[in-house]
């Protein structure tokens, strides 16, 4: 027999012989029989091994097997319906790889600093391994999304000359004889010419926010997706944005079942994310708040806890629109019937999770985007690109972003986002 399986297969294999390869969870033993959880492919599967049948140095490879030792076995899959996927690993031999001695995360009770110390280790928990097969499956069904819609795929820089949204949270570097350039907070602003060139684009990467905030919300790098879209309305963009949430989460439901498991998560939640979504103008937010308790005003911005009181109020997301233009960044297009206001939305995720979508449709007039950009203090050579775009064949469009950590963390009903990223940025941390 030639060849490794994986444990994801096993199901198809019953009554067959397999070979594996993978890291010991967990092992206990008693008198002549023995078990090891054994985690391969982001899955476990549970070895079987009796003493009397295999030979005496697979039953001391068995003694050997410290947590996160790798072993080698070859057996038969046999069904077991207690078993994690209805399968378990009759054992004929077992050879130890590479024995782990002192492996520092163990299952007693260990405190948040020392788990992200050791993140590259602590990915290999159950709950880490759980969130990051949540986050694939997203990171898929995005893709999907748009490709099923004719997206096309744009990468856009993350090297930059100048902000996309205000220069407060932008991470400087040196770039040779240009002056300094910046890590981008979003790639909007290059899509907008790609979308004269395909149509309806979007792109999906990294970016960077230097803002010097702790909470459970925050992250310095995060990665976003961004579609943008000729011809698409505000009515359009809201539809879009609903669509983009309703899709998402019924692949995870979909696709996820194991991972939402071991995490706990309450799944009647998600599966009462459906359209229509409520939606609410900035101005009946405030007075939804005012009726609440909050002292909030009208030209106030929403935080973290006024999108929590919000939401409460909805037994699914919320899209609130039409804010003030001086809350909004420079490029949003103002309502024609009141030019106070910009067409723009976010939606707002329950259970306090928070904003996961804000979008607009843009500026598409060449004078009114010249004029925010002086409003806004905004050097007008670094822009004069974007403003080109306005000057050949202007045209409508709108699009919108989304954090993905943001809505990882929702789906998987985790309580802060460095847990739904391999490698967390924070203001205190870069390590590892």
């Amino acid at each position: 027999m030639s060849g490794w399986n994986s444990i994801p297969e096993l199901g198809a294999l019953v009554g067959e012989e397999i070979r594996l390869r993978g890291w010991v969870d967990g092992r206990r033993s008693s008198g002549r029989i023995g078990f090891i959880q054994l985690r391969e492919s982001g899955a476990t599967v549970q070895l079987v091994i009796s003493r009397k049948e295999v030979d005496e140095a697979s039953w001391e490879a068995l003694q050997s097997a410290t947590q996160e030792s790798t072993v080698a076995v070859t057996g038969t899959a046999a069904a077991d319906p207690r078993s994690p996927g209805g399968v378990e690993v009759h054992v004929s031999s077992l050879a130890l790889v590479h024995g782990a001695d002192g492996y520092p995360i163990t299952p007693k009770e260990h405190g948040t600093a020392f788990l992200m110390d050791h993140r590259h280790l602590w990915l290999r928990s159950s709950r880490q391994r759980a969130v990051l097969r949540i986050r694939s499956e997203v990171c898929q069904a995005i893709h999907d999304f748009h490709r099923e819609r004719g997206y096309y795929l744009v990468d856009s820089p993350i090297l930059t000359p100048a902000a996309c949204e205000g220069t407060s949270t932008l991470f400087e570097t040196p770039y040779f004889d240009h002056g300094n350039a910046y890590l981008s907070q979003s790639g909007q602003l290059y899509l907008e010419p790609a979308a004269a060139a395909l149509g309806k684009v979007y792109c999906f990467g990294p970016t960077f926010r230097a803002e010097k905030s702790k909470t459970r919300r925050h992250l310095m790098e995060f990665w976003m997706v961004e579609p943008e879209a000729a011809f698409l309305d505000f009515k359009g963009l809201a539809e879009l944005a609903e669509d983009f949430v309703v899709y998402l989460a019924e692949r995870v439901l979909e696709h996820c079942a194991e991972p939402l498991e071991v995490l706990e998560r309450d799944t009647s939640r998600l599966e009462a994310i459906r359209k229509p979504f409520p939606r609410l103008r900035y101005a009946e937010a405030i007075d939804l708040l005012r009726r609440q308790g909050s002292e909030i005003e009208f030209g106030d911005d929403f935080g973290a806890p006024e999108e929590t009181s919000i939401a409460e109020a909805f037994d699914r997301p919320v899209m609130v629109t039409h804010y003030p233009t001086s809350l909004k960044a420079f490029y949003m297009e103002p309502d024609p019937d009141d030019p106070t206001l910009a067409l723009a939305l976010d939606v707002i995720a329950p259970e306090g999770y928070g904003e996961i979508i804000g979008g607009s449709q843009r500026i598409h007039d060449h004078d009114l985007l010249l004029s925010r950009l002086r409003e806004h203090d905004l050097p007008i050579e670094a822009f004069q690109w974007y403003l080109d775009i306005r000057r050949y064949g202007t045209f409508e469009h709108s699009g919108f972003g989304m954090g993905v950590e943001r809505f990882v963390a929702w789906m998987a009903g985790v309580p802060h986002l460095r847990e739904t990223i391999p490698y967390p940025r924070t203001m205190d941390r870069i390590y590892p």
